[in-house]
């Protein structure tokens, strides 16, 4: 968080400001400002050993810029899982699928036996050929 701010420009500020401040009472205020700066280092030391203190000792050595999200880029993720599935001979298999244990072939059912064909007799009660109604 520099706000924009390089080294060019803080020289120019720190020249403005000697110049303004003039060379009587330039020593004054450049003892304050080590003053002000040790006390923020002392602050900003004493509060870290106080957050590794409360957080235990699995959180001290945690390497927290890797997981920057600015370090993952999504267009690559996507190039390495399109490859590693064109590959053949080599399983596509990352960290968010894992591999899958292989299922058996599914046994196939037995076809069923055709039904006959019901007959039709001839002269029966029911039936509509040949007959007139009564």
């Amino acid at each position: 968080m520099t706000f924009g701010l390089t080294f060019e420009k803080l020289l120019l500020i720190g020249i403005i400001a000697a110049v303004l401040v003039g060379p009587t009472r330039l020593p004054v205020y450049a003892a304050s400002l080590a003053r002000f700066v040790a006390k923020v280092r002392a602050f900003a030391t004493t509060t870290t050993a106080q957050v590794r203190e409360e957080l235990g000792p699995e959180f001290t050595d945690e390497d927290w810029r890797a997981l920057d999200p600015r370090l993952y880029d999504p267009r690559s993720i996507m190039r390495a899982a399109l490859i590693d599935d064109a590959e053949p001979g080599r399983p596509a298999v990352s960290a968010s699928r894992p591999a899958l244990e292989p299922r058996p072939a599914p046994e196939p059912e037995p076809e069923p036996e055709p039904e006959p064909e019901p007959t039709a007799q001839a002269g029966s009660a029911g039936g509509t050929e040949g007959g007139t109604a009564g």
